[in-house]
């Protein structure tokens, strides 16, 4: 790949995982909620699930989506509900320590696998893929591809978790939590309009 091309593949990437979407209202809620330290094993979970999500469609899914739209159509309105319930629970979160032994941050696994029904990380993926694989080198490609949001989606989740755990102590009284935790709904709700109106087809 050549050095522009890189360039501009990891500007394109920077610019969409820094951007305000559901993954990173949800590790800022999450730092809030838990502090950065329980966060980690989420934070790593967006910004190395996602990468692996991007090879695997580089290296032939986004065939399979050209050939069988209905799965992305499927994976779209799974990822939406999911996404509505998430909004809901961030609404509803109570303060740090009175959510009961229940409540816990996302494990590693389980951020990893919400990228598989995140409709922005289906359109982020098939987007890139679609404009920096060309086929002459599929493995090598799709891999590099990976590697750059691996980089870039490290910086961002670090950057959001921290931003959660840096507001924790403003966020101390129940008002401020409400409308922070209100906030950070709203945003997944919003993305959640825009990314329906979006198109999974390559």
């Amino acid at each position: 790949m050549p050095t522009e091309t890189l360039l501009l593949l990891f500007a394109i990437a920077a610019g969409t995982v820094w951007t305000p979407g559901p993954n990173n209202a949800m590790l800022a809620s999450s730092a809030v909620g838990f502090g950065f330290r329980r966060t980690v094993p989420h934070l790593f979970g967006v910004a190395l699930g996602f990468p692996m999500m991007v090879f695997a469609v580089g290296f032939g899914l986004g065939e399979v989506f050209r050939q069988y739209p209905l799965i992305g159509e499927v994976l779209r309105w799974i990822g939406a509900a999911l996404l509505l319930w998430f909004a809901w629970r961030t609404f509803n979160a109570p303060p740090p320590g009175e959510g009961g032994s229940g409540r816990r941050p996302f494990t590693f696994v389980e951020a990893a696998a919400f990228q598989w029904v995140n409709p922005k990380a289906w359109i982020m993926a098939i987007s890139v893929i679609s404009q920096f694989v060309t086929g002459q080198a599929l493995v090598l490609e799709a891999a590099i591809c990976a590697g750059v949001y691996a980089v870039c989606g490290l910086t961002s989740a670090s950057g959001w978790a921290g931003f959660g755990a840096a507001l924790k102590r403003f966020l101390s009284t129940p008002s401020r939590l409400q409308m922070f935790n209100a906030v950070m709904a709203l945003l997944i709700v919003a993305s959640i309009a825009m990314l329906l109106r979006s198109d999974l087809s390559l």
